[in-house]
């Protein structure tokens, strides 16, 4: 099997867990099928980083020199460029797993279309790439031989908004690698605590700043918190159309200082800070998976969610759930995460560990392989 994989959407450090997605993905379905072989089509921007993440005889690359930053170029090289690569490299089947792919291939097409977040929250988005998405996702979904979801919510939402036939759709859900669980070396956890928050606890969460992501409503719940807990609230991600909104909630906070805003942390960081949080919490209106709760249940952390979108589906009974669009009910999740006892607290990281397990990358990677088959 000779699978080709278009990568042309991947801006490295910028897409959130659709890169997790793809990147461990990929590796499981090396270790689940040896004998396959892929070839990644990809841009300048991410050909020398998957070179380096992706070795050995299994993977060939096909640069096509298009930068994802340009978005009108990128897409014209998706519907052009790429179908011609993909008949001169001969692949069996092409899998497009950021949304969009080729109007037309030379070979049986699989799309992954992991939400539908800009009908839901078109303020996520400019005018013409909400157009832009509107046309490719539907054309994705009407042409492709399969169709992948990532939670059954996602499945339910792409039947909503596009023709796609049911028989079509598969749901391959993500998960959380072992990395999450291994201790975090000292010296990880010296960085964050002397670059970042301190010797003061604190309560993590793990964004981009979208609307959708409720980051300022969620600092609005810890304002009443900053009298009566040393806790600080760290936000990790980078910034985007929500960032004034929760500049201006920080803003508002009797003490300012005590909102630990950072764009970027190294993966060893991540996780060390996953590992140190008093408590996750994850506010979000709209995720077609929502990796970082899996995340955080995998590292340790006790965690409060949304009761929205698919977050139900993957933090099941291990995680506490409030309202995300009532500031109220996020401050009482924040205040009884923050006053678990020490057998309390044992138990609930306990069963998030539980449920980070019951999800594998290698389940997704059969999911996904079993798709690939039902095409070919």
């Amino acid at each position: 099997m000779r699978i080709g994989v278009n990568t042309l959407f991947l801006l490295p450090g910028e897409v959130g867990g659709s890169e997790t997605y793809l990147t461990e993905t990929l590796l499981a379905l090396h270790r689940r099928a040896p004998d396959a072989r892929f070839v990644l089509f990809t841009n300048l921007e991410n050909d020398a980083a998957l070179r380096e993440r992706f070795t050995g005889e299994a993977f060939s690359f096909a640069p096509l020199g298009v930068s994802a930053t340009r978005r009108a170029a990128r897409v014209l090289c998706e519907q052009r460029a790429l179908p011609k690569a993909a008949g001169r490299a001969g692949v069996d089947l092409l899998w497009s797993p950021g949304y969009t792919a080729p109007l037309t291939a030379p070979c049986p097409q699989v799309v992954s279309i992991l939400d539908m977040q800009y009908k839901r929250h078109p303020d996520d988005f400019t005018l013409p790439a909400r157009l832009s998405l509107d046309f490719f996702i539907k054309a994705a979904a009407r042409r492709a031989a399969a169709i992948i979801a990532i939670s059954e919510f996602g499945k339910r939402e792409i039947l909503h908004f596009t023709a796609a036939d049911p028989a079509r759709l598969h749901v391959t859900p993500l998960a959380a690698g072992e990395f999450f669980a291994q201790p975090a070396s000292t010296a990880a956890v010296t960085a964050i605590r002397e670059k970042y928050v301190g010797a003061a606890p604190f309560v993590l969460t793990v964004s981009h700043s979208y609307p959708h992501k409720n980051l300022a409503p969620l600092v609005d719940a810890f304002a009443p918190l900053v009298s009566s807990t040393p806790h600080r609230l760290v936000i990790v991600g980078k910034q985007r159309r929500g960032e004034p909104a929760l500049a201006q909630a920080t803003a508002r906070l009797a003490d300012p200082r005590r909102v630990v805003r950072l764009a970027a942390v190294s993966r060893e960081e991540l996780a060390a800070l996953y590992q140190q949080a008093t408590a996750f919490v994850f506010p979000s209106l709209y995720e077609g998976f929502g990796l970082p709760v899996l995340e955080a249940m995998r590292a340790g952390a006790p965690v409060g969610v949304a009761n929205a979108a698919s977050l139900p589906e993957v933090g099941g009974a291990a995680a506490s759930y409030f309202d995300p669009r009532e500031p109220a009910g996020i401050m009482r999740c924040l205040q009884e995460l923050l006053a678990l006892t020490d057998a309390e607290r044992a138990a609930r990281v306990a069963a998030g560990r539980g449920q980070a397990a019951s999800f594998s990358w290698d389940r997704t990677a059969d999911l996904t392989l079993a798709c690939f088959a039902s095409v070919l």
